[in-house]
């Protein structure tokens, strides 16, 4: 999954991008052209000539550019997927499906790592561990779309007003604790963030913060993860 660091360097923001991710993109679909983007960005950062690569973000919007219903799942590719270091996520997508991905390395299955491999729990081994699972995705557990309000207007809004713009539908990047009616360790769909306000809040076993509209309110920063459609 994106880092914190690299979203916050892309977006310019100590706040990251909220659930806008159009990231210079306009017209239909700009939500999940700029998050491929911003996937394709990070990974060239990351290492050098793997942005050249095909990525596609894991999120499910309701209309792409054709107006039709965009599904997580099935913008993917078919696998195998790997991580930064070369370690399996999954082979294919019976095995992604699951509340963990059932073939990933043991070392990465339940902590989900960054572009650069490391771990998400704690990024920086000399520091203490963070709480930064929130993960949007705007699906369901099989990675089709939640719902009409679960993708922040198809990735295009960063208002805080839930009323009108809903929230972002979050997996959890490492197990943790549920809440708001979903599983605590599923990675794709555990839970609604609060709003689609930019927002990071990443105190160890914290909040979630009362009162908040963001999309990191609950233990997150509104991270993304990214997949390239060739290993």
């Amino acid at each position: 999954m994106t880092s914190l660091a690299a979203m916050r360097e892309l977006s310019g923001s100590q706040d990251g991008f909220g659930g806008d991710l159009r990231f210079g993109e306009t017209g239909p679909g700009a939500g999940l052209r700029g998050a491929d983007k911003i996937c394709a960005t990070i990974a060239e950062k990351s290492l050098p000539g793997a942005g050249s690569k095909m990525w596609r973000a894991y999120l499910s919007a309701t209309a792409g550019e054709d107006g039709n219903q965009v599904n997580a799942i099935d913008r993917i590719g078919e696998g195998p997927w790997y991580d930064r270091l070369g370690r399996l996520v999954a082979n294919d997508k019976a095995e992604l499906l699951n509340t963990r991905p059932s073939g990933a390395d043991a070392a990465i299955k339940n902590d989900l790592p960054n572009e650069d491999g490391v771990p998400n729990h704690q990024p920086d081994p000399n520091q203490s561990a963070v709480d930064n699972h929130d993960t949007m995705t705007g699906s369901s557990a099989e990675g089709r779309l939640y719902g009409a309000t679960a993708t922040c207007k198809d990735w295009t809004t960063k208002a805080g007003d839930r009323a009108s713009e809903g929230g972002p539908r979050l997996g959890h990047s490492w197990p943790r604790g549920g809440g708001g009616g979903g599983s605590g360790s599923h990675w794709i769909s555990s839970h609604d963030a609060p709003g689609c306000a930019p927002g990071v809040f990443i105190v160890e076993m914290g909040g979630p913060q009362a009162g908040s509209n963001t999309v990191g309110s609950g233990g997150g920063y509104g991270g993304i993860y990214c997949f390239a459609l060739t290993p």
